[in-house]
Formats: C-alpha cells, sequence, structure tokens
C-alpha cells in the first residue's frame, strides 16, 4: 500500500481531524504534505457533506444538511519544485471505498455504502429543481470497487466508474480575486434567487487548515466556495476520471498545492440532482509529476485529462433526445441547457411507465453511468442533446416492446 500522506477519522467532523483539511479555496492554506515528482501516495476522504447523511431511511438528514460545511477536502499535498505556469501530472491509480471493518462512521455497520440525494430546491436544488423541489435519499451497497445496488431503488446494479467529484490545485491570489469578481457581479443580477446563482465567500464554518488568528479572519473573508468548477480545476464532476487516468493541472501557486475529495463510487454525466453522484468516504491512490513551463508551452489555462483503459463499457442504450423547446412550449435558439433538461425529462418520463417514481428515475439518471451529449448544435434554431443509459444495468426488460412491469418492492426515503 502507498504512504498515506492525509488520514480520515470518520467519527470527528472535518473541525476536529488530528490533520486539519479545507473546505474553502485559498492560496495561503499551508500544504499537510510535500512530496518529489514521481512520488506515489495515498489520501483518504470523508464523503462531501462531512458526514452529514446516514445510512438509514429517512430522508430527514438530505433536507437539513449545512452547506456551508462542504466540501470537505484532504490536503493540500505540496509538489517539491511546482511553480505558476507548470503543469502538474496527476496519474489516478486505484481508489474506492473503505473496506468493510477498517473505518465505521456513525451507525453504519460497514462504510462500503454511498448515497445519492435529491437536495431541496430551498438547499442546494438541482438541475430539475422547479420539478422535484423536496429532498429524497437512496442508499446503494458498495460491492467492493465493482457493483452498486439500492434498496431504495429495486431491479438496478451499476458497474461503479470510482473517481474523485473534485480535484485541483490552489489558486494564485490573483485568481481568487476574479473568482470572487466575477461571481459577485453575477449574483447582483439576481441576489434573491432560490437556489442563488452563485455562493460567495462565508466565514461560517470555514476549514483553513491550520490558518489561525488574523491570517485565518483575512482568508476566511474572501476564501472561494468549493461548488463550481473553475480554472484550477475543483469541483468538476467528471466521471471518467477514473483509475487509469491521467490528469494536467495548471499550478498557479508555489508548490501547486493539490487537494481532493467528494469522492464518487459511479455517475451519470451532469450528475443532474446536484448530489446526484454514488457519494462516498474512500481513499485515492496517486502519482505526480510535473511539466515546467506547461500552461504556455501547451496553451493551457483549464485541466485537460487522458480517459483510462479500464472503465466498464455497456453495449446496448436507449438514448432520449431532448430540444431547445421548454415545457411550457417556449422556442429557445440553439439552448443547450435547455435542450439537455428536456432530455432527461423524457427519459423520467419513460421509465415512469416501468413503474419508477419520478424521483427514482431522477436518481438513476444522477449516478447510473449514462452518457450526456451535446448532439447536434448548429441546426437552428434547436440545439439536440441527448442522454444515453445503458440498458444492462437494469435487471429487467425496458425496451418498448413488450408491455412495461413495475418493481415489486423499493421506495426512496422520504423526509418526515
Amino acid at each position: 500500500m502507498p504512504n498515506v500522506l492525509f488520514e480520515v477519522d470518520l467519527t470527528k467532523p472535518w473541525t476536529e481531524q488530528p490533520v486539519p483539511g479545507h473546505n474553502r479555496w485559498h492560496p495561503d492554506i499551508p500544504p499537510v504534505a510535500s512530496v518529489k515528482p514521481g512520488a506515489v501516495f495515498r489520501i483518504e476522504c470523508q464523503e462531501w457533506t462531512d458526514g452529514q447523511i446516514r445510512n438509514d431511511d429517512s430522508a430527514n438528514d438530505v433536507r437539513d444538511v449545512d452547506l456551508t460545511r462542504n466540501h470537505v477536502l484532504s490536503g493540500p499535498i505540496a509538489v517539491e519544485g511546482a511553480e505558476p505556469g507548470d503543469l502538474l501530472i496527476v496519474d489516478i491509480l486505484d481508489l474506492g471505498p473503505f473496506p468493510q471493518g477498517t473505518k465505521t462512521p456513525h451507525l453504519s455497520p460497514t462504510t462500503e455504502w454511498g448515497y445519492t440525494g435529491i437536495f431541496a430546491k430551498i438547499n442546494g436544488g438541482g438541475f430539475l429543481t422547479d420539478h422535484f423541489p423536496d429532498p429524497h435519499k437512496a442508499i446503494w451497497d458498495l460491492q467492493g470497487t465493482t457493483y452498486a445496488q439500492s434498496r431504495h431503488i429495486p431491479d438496478v446494479r451499476y458497474v461503479g466508474i470510482p473517481h474523485p467529484g473534485l480535484i485541483g490545485c490552489a489558486p494564485s491570489h490573483e485568481l481568487l480575486a476574479e473568482w470572487n469578481r466575477r461571481e459577485a457581479e453575477l449574483i447582483s443580477t439576481n441576489p434573491t434567487r432560490v437556489p442563488p446563482l452563485a455562493l460567495p465567500p462565508l466565514e461560517t464554518n470555514a476549514v483553513l487548515g491550520t490558518l489561525k488568528g488574523p491570517e485565518y479572519e483575512r482568508a476566511a473573508k474572501e476564501a472561494a466556495r468549493t461548488i463550481p468548477p473553475r480554472e484550477h480545476g475543483g469541483n468538476c464532476d467528471i466521471k471518467n476520471l477514473t483509475r487509469g487516468s491521467r490528469c494536467y493541472f495548471p499550478v498557479y501557486v508555489p508548490g501547486a498545492k493539490l487537494s481532493m475529495g467528494d469522492l464518487h463510487f459511479s455517475q451519470g454525466d451532469g450528475e443532474i440532482s446536484f448530489c446526484g453522484a454514488i457519494e462516498m468516504a474512500g481513499w485515492i491512490d496517486l502519482h505526480v509529476d510535473l511539466v515546467k513551463g506547461g500552461m504556455a508551452k501547451y496553451g493551457i489555462t483549464n485541466p485537460i485529462f487522458r480517459t483510462s483503459p479500464l472503465e466498464p463499457r455497456y453495449t446496448t442504450y436507449l438514448v432520449f433526445e431532448g430540444i431547445s423547446v421548454d415545457e411550457s412550449g417556449k422556442q429557445y435558439y440553439l439552448d443547450a441547457h435547455v435542450a439537455y433538461r428536456r432530455a432527461c425529462l423524457n427519459a423520467i418520463e419513460y421509465l415512469k411507465k416501468f413503474g419508477y417514481t419520478g424521483e427514482q428515475a431522477y436518481i438513476i439518471l444522477g449516478s447510473a453511468p449514462v452518457e450526456g451529449r451535446i448532439s447536434g448544435i448548429v441546426d437552428i434554431p434547436n440545439a439536440c442533446c441527448t442522454i444515453y443509459l445503458p440498458t444492462e444495468i437494469f435487471q429487467r426488460n425496458i425496451l418498448p416492446e413488450e408491455p412495461p412491469t413495475a418493481p415489486t418492492t423499493g421506495q426512496l426515503a422520504r423526509a418526515s
């Protein structure tokens, strides 16, 4: 096993960890460890809400989750010799949930479980929050690093594509200021929107590693929230960023300061229910190296990555289309957001004919390894987006050839 550079006690909140990580982005957060280029190491990660979600049959925890505490990130890890303008090479060697018996969060007898949530519209929302505004939850049993099944969604079984939902390097002071400027400008266009257009810096529950005193107070006022992806990487939620992948991250500060978290066992393109992946605590093994001056040499300002040869390959899909016409019949011009929403809604309506509730279908599309694509973006006025649903994940026939049958058991956890 590689040397563990960051350990997590799943029974303690992030503020009480033996070595604190962080839940905001800021260039002044001190590294927890330093490695040389060529190093191989292991990082342990808590699930993204800092253990607020439980393995039970109630969605009260999803309803009440405190989003000022997320994402809990392990790191930063400094890479010796990394300088602004370099590219940090990060190879994902392996990752998965903690094996049974090694650590026990809350009251669960095992850590080999994950969850998918539909967050309430007033607390996070999601891609289809206007259609599904209430909180729901599905618990998944994880079989090693291979399969996931849920007592809350019957007759489905996924081959996982485990990946870090969030990974990236620290921003520079200049880049951080640019993030805050442009996101504040966006918020000002509709400051009372629910869900909000963006999340500004927030001192409440900010964890900034070992920063203390005036340094902490200054950084907490300007540190960026972790919800979106940005130029440094961050919360990109790329389902194919799995074992065997290689990432190239722009370096903005000395040492690069690599951090990660929000591990997923499986996810569909778009993670549409906001907490749409199968979220888990677990570990990730990494190898790092450097390309000196790589940002200018290759014209890279956002991360790029090479795919893995180890992903599961499904062979048959049902493909649902959506176009740039919203639910009211309003026409939009080449709007991929509207088109992808309609593709998802068309898939949900189809799955409802097979006995799933709309919420169950929503969670399937968020957590299963579906493929989302912009299939046409030039044929005015309609963009065409498609969602590819693998038929092999269902343990019964869902093709439009026989009378549809419904599952006999299994309902999502709801809030009381």
